[in-house]
């Protein structure tokens, strides 16, 4: 394959990769893993459908300055916030409205700061979410009603009340009434204020929660109820919350004023209030929000025992790597038995693309395309032939430096000896270190060896001539050894081969981004646009 076809498919990877990531990803809910469950039906009555469709979503929890230790209107915060809104609005607009909800309820937790924003802010973080679910479009979903329930981020605990009592007016102005019942299907539906209920039964606030539940209680049941309140019932510490819990268990922890004992914080509804509400209420179900994880429990009341579904956030910026949401099917008929759920309504958990899981696949194959622009040959040659031809040069290296050191080794196991000739001519002969040594005896007389004879009067100097000589050898055999030019030559052609490969990658990466961030940035402004 040649460099210009390698960058052709790295150019489609990502092509298909950014689809994926930012568009396919969000269809899956609706096309696969996602239905609405199905009731059975026991009436005769063929008129209606079988069931209302419900969406349920919480705690989207939009981004603002008290999130992230991050200046006001910085950039980094502006991107996060564009970002994490960008999910939801996809999540929506891609995942849940494909499905075709009748209704859509929302539990609470619209904002993060809420009371503790401006009423600039406050509005401004207003816009954001009506433009994240088209709440603002109301012609264009005149026909889905939507129902809120109110968080702990959008008005606070009891102890915030007194304080900020403008969080509390300025939700009712946008959300209507913090407690109220309604009817989906034939099923009834209480929603409750959960910030409230555990308050200081002298408060305003409290007393009005607790007089609408006990109106709740006297009223006659005709339609099986579910109990709609964004902080979970109470639980036993590490109860089990089933298969889809994906984070630690979270126990009970509740923080109270020293003066007014009204709540500072809190995880759960206390016992006694819980039990409360389900005796009071007798409803069939329960959905919560809150805890930003997904959560089954069983509840035991004196009319049997009560499931509960605490619903995972729909954000993934609110440490839940896996976002969700829940399909409702809600009984369009009279149920036999007004206190059975089985007959009334069921229940599907429906999770959204892992947005982490996206960005990190970006991060590695960004990596891998520089990898291969890198290492990818020129010309068409193999890869496996260039790492021959480099084995080869390194095998010749390492030979010629065994090759000296062999003969350096000999060298130092011999001793040299000169020799004169009859004609008075010295000449020096390499001897080995295991040839006996003269005696001082002899070396006093004159040795004839042949026609050449050794004479006492030159030892004195062997030594200096000898090292003269094998320094004479040395220089000789550099000039002849191949590795002296052998090495600078590689170090200069692997060099221009480094620079020539730097150039070629960023041309090629500058060719693969000229062609796929138009495509993100399309893609992006796609969904963040209102059509």
């Amino acid at each position: 394959m040649k460099q210009a076809e390698l960058t052709v498919l790295l150019c489609l990877i990502w092509a298909a990769t950014l689809l994926y990531g930012e568009m396919f990803a969000y269809w899956r809910p609706s096309l696969s893993s996602c239905s609405w469950p199905q009731l059975n039906r026991t009436s005769s009555s063929t008129a209606d459908p079988d069931y209302v469709k419900v969406a349920v979503i919480t705690d989207p929890q939009l981004m603002d300055r008290t999130s992230l230790p991050l200046p006001p209107k910085s950039l980094a915060l502006e991107l996060a916030q564009f970002f994490t809104d960008l999910y939801m609005r996809r999540a929506f607009h891609q995942s849940v409205l494909p499905l075709r909800p009748d209704v859509i309820f929302f539990l609470g937790d619209y904002f993060d700061g809420g009371p503790y924003l401006s009423d600039e802010e406050w509005s401004e973080s207003l816009s954001r979410l009506r433009h994240i679910f088209s709440l603002r479009l109301r012609d264009r979903y005149l026909n889905i009603p939507v129902y809120y329930l109110p968080g702990n981020h959008d008005i606070g605990y009891g102890s915030l009340h007194s304080r900020k009592a403008q969080a509390i007016r300025r939700y009712e102005k946008e959300f209507g009434s913090r407690n109220y019942r309604f009817t989906v299907g034939k099923v009834e539906f209480i929603a409750i204020d959960a910030q409230t209920i555990d308050g200081n039964p002298q408060g305003v606030l409290a007393s009005s929660t607790r007089d609408f539940i006990k109106n709740v209680s006297m009223d006659v049941q005709v339609y099986p109820r579910v109990l709609l309140t964004h902080i979970p019932l109470y639980r036993r510490d590490w109860t089990d919350c089933g298969p889809n819990r994906n984070s630690e268990i979270i126990n009970q922890r509740i923080l109270r004023s020293a003066g007014s004992q009204e709540v500072l914080y809190q995880n759960y509804i206390t016992e006694e209030s819980s039990n409360y509400l389900l005796d009071s209420i007798k409803p069939v179900l329960v959905l919560s929000g809150h805890d930003h994880d997904q959560c089954h429990v069983i509840h035991k009341s004196k009319k049997g025992p009560v499931g509960e579904y605490t619903v995972g956030t729909v954000s993934w910026q609110q440490g839940n790597l896996y976002p969700s949401f829940m399909l409702l099917s809600t009984s369009n008929f009279v149920p036999s038995n007004a206190s059975s759920s089985e007959e009334a309504i069921l229940t599907h958990l429906c999770f959204l693309p892992m947005q982490t899981h996206i960005y990190l696949w970006y991060l590695s194959l960004f990596v891998f395309t520089l990898v291969s622009l890198l290492l990818w040959p020129s010309s068409g040659v193999s890869v496996w032939h260039h790492c021959s031809d480099f084995m080869g040069i390194v095998k010749q290296v390492i030979g010629n430096i065994r090759s000296r050191t062999k003969e350096k080794i000999e060298d130092l196991n011999c001793e040299y000896e000169m020799i004169w000739d009859a004609e008075g001519s010295m000449h020096l002969v390499k001897k080995a270190l295991g040839t006996p040594i003269a005696h001082s005896s002899e070396r006093n007389s004159v040795e004839s060896r042949g026609n050449a004879v050794m004479r006492p009067t030159a030892r004195k100097n062997t030594s200096q001539d000898i090292e003269a000589s094998v320094n004479g050898d040395t220089d000789a055999d550099s000039v002849v050894d191949p590795m002296a030019k052998l090495l600078p030559r590689a170090s200069r052609s692997l060099t221009k081969t480094m620079i020539r490969r730097l150039v070629r990658t960023l041309r090629m990466v500058m060719i693969i981004a000229a062609v796929n961030i138009p495509l993100y940035v399309m893609l992006l402004f796609k969904d963040w646009i209102d059509q």
